[in-house]
């Protein structure tokens, strides 16, 4: 596959034309009365008309065909996607996942999505899924789109070959990308493929801000790449559009590509970026920083300093605090947290949490280092070493409640009933008065 070209930015105001077309970008307005080559001029609005300037996403696409040239949208199967947060009762327990399963027959993309767990309606544009995929074929024919919210996914195995109405990209393990909301995609694989996505309804991801940390740092906007237009004219192929509303899936037949657009222009864009050029701000003094250290995207709610989601990551870093224990501290948080396995081990629970598996630690649930990382971590020399070197864990953080679905529950048949033994051995060491 020839190498792609990607654009630099995050919320940039970008424009890109497919080499073959040259000058298919309109001068000095959006749409003309006659567009170059033909093309038709269509808008696609991330935000309301009159959100303000600084938070107002649209972009600008000129296509060879207008996207509704299609037949009537009809509801189809869904064998694993759901926004029903009321099938099991709760359960505040701690949960382990182990590693979910692999496609098993040709499944592609849209067929291996099922949703573990999430909170809210999309209808009133408030709340989040987590979902998981596995596949190990492309999809033929067929682009997806959700009306719902911005996906942002995690491969955790194989890369994803994405083609996007924006251009093509290719995103691997330890690589992130963000389809926001409408966006046309279709995957291929090449192989066996699995990883987690977050979906958030309604709102898009930001940059936190870096307060006192300054001007550059975590996440360097730079480093953020998106799609240059790229277009294929096929008709009469029989193309299948499958669109995620109010939490169902709708089919919708075509007889010509999605991806036919020729040039575009905006700031509303898909993107996608490498979590190994996050640039780490740790503890060089004493103690164990929190994690929101190690933010990459956000997605605020009303409530300032709140989020509905937060990604984090846990990368390669020094560790050289003085006379302290190191490991993550235990906690109890008013906020749910989320974390899966890209790959290597996760320092505070090595072994049993594996790559491809997953924790959720519900609000206010007692979580924090096993046993035995907490004697290694009373007890180790206090020197400066890497850690989690060969290891990239990852959390979704949320303000919301999260509810486990039947298939996380139950029907994928891996979630751990013994991870709760993992905190047993932790016996008193109190050596004051009784």
């Amino acid at each position: 596959m020839k190498e792609l070209q990607y654009l630099r930015g995050f919320g940039s105001e970008f424009s890109s034309e497919d080499p073959r077309c040259p000058n298919a970008l309109p001068l000095g307005q959006n749409s003309p009365q006659k567009c170059p080559y033909g093309l038709y001029a269509e808008q696609l609005s991330g935000t309301s008309f009159t959100a303000p300037r600084s938070e107002n996403r649209r972009t600008w696409l000129y296509r060879i065909r207008p996207s509704v040239g299609h037949q009537p949208f009809k509801k189809c199967a869904n064998t694993g996607m759901t926004h029903n947060w009321g099938e099991q009762e709760p359960d505040p327990n701690q949960m382990r996942w182990k590693p979910f399963d692999l496609a098993a027959s040709d499944e592609d993309f849209v067929d291996g999505l099922k949703t573990v767990c999430g909170a809210g309606d999309p209808k009133i544009k408030l709340g989040l899924a987590i979902h998981v995929y596995s596949c190990n074929s492309p999809m033929k024919n067929r682009a997806f789109y959700n009306a719902d919210g911005d996906f942002l996914i995690v491969p955790q195995m194989g890369t994803l070959i994405i083609r996007t109405e924006f251009g093509k990209m290719t995103v691997s393990p330890n690589e992130i990308c963000v389809i926001q909301q409408g966006m046309r995609f279709s995957v291929a694989v090449s192989e066996q493929s699995r990883g987690y996505i977050l979906e958030v309804f309604g709102r898009h991801f930001h940059l936190p801000d870096l307060g006192p940390i300054g001007a550059n740092g975590l996440a360097n906007a730079r480093d953020f790449l998106t799609p240059t237009a790229w277009y294929e004219n096929c008709e009469n192929i029989g193309f299948e559009i499958i669109g995620k509303f109010q939490g169902h899936l709708f089919s919708a037949e075509q007889n010509h590509s999605p991806f036919d657009v020729v040039a575009w222009h905006g700031n509303y864009v898909p993107y996608k970026y490498d979590l190994s050029k996050f640039m780490v701000i740790n503890s060089v003094s004493f103690d164990h920083c929190d994690p929101s250290i190690f933010t990459i995207l956000t997605c605020p709610s009303d409530k300032l300093g709140t989020a509905i989601a937060d990604f984090v990551i846990f990368p390669p870093r020094w560790s050289v605090q003085e006379h302290t224990f190191r490991p993550p501290y235990y906690h109890r948080n008013c906020m749910s947290e989320f974390m899966g396995l890209i790959l290597g081990e996760y320092e505070a629970k090595k072994g049993a949490f594996q790559p491809g598996g997953a924790t959720l630690h519900s609000i206010m649930t007692p979580h924090g280092p096993d046993k035995s990382c907490f004697e290694y971590g009373s007890n180790e020399p206090l020197v400066p070493k890497k850690v989690a070197e060969g290891t990239q864990a990852f959390m979704f953080e949320s303000c919301l409640s999260l509810a486990i679905t039947e298939w996380g529950a139950k029907t994928c048949e891996k979630l751990d009933p013994e991870y709760f033994k993992c905190w047993q051995g932790l016996n008193s060491n109190f050596t004051g008065p009784t």
